[in-house]
């Protein structure tokens, strides 16, 4: 699930209000620019064509760092460092 907060968040609404897009659309651009593929799942087909909409705008290398600044050093999914999720991912069962 995630986390919604990181879509109110003041810093990605700011940079999404400067280039008009929304906070969505910025993260996705924010990922694009560092080489990571990102998969974007919507039902909805307004999200569908924002989620594609990202290749008309540039983040600034600024806004690159206020955005790499929000690490929060957790996952949105389960923690890393959990020996019984090591393992588990690691394929051992006991």
């Amino acid at each position: 699930m995630v986390n919604q907060s990181r879509f109110t968040n003041e810093t990605l609404s700011k940079i999404a209000e400067a280039h008009g897009k929304g906070v969505g659309q910025v993260v996705l651009r924010w990922l694009y620019q560092r080489g990571v593929v990102s998969l974007a799942k919507s039902v909805h087909k307004n999200r569908m064509e924002e989620n594609i909409n990202i290749f008309d705008f540039e983040l600034s290398d600024a806004e690159m760092v206020q955005i790499s600044d929000l690490d929060m050093k957790e996952s949105a999914f389960f923690d890393h460092r959990d020996p019984k999720m090591v393992e588990t991912l690691g394929g051992r069962q006991n």
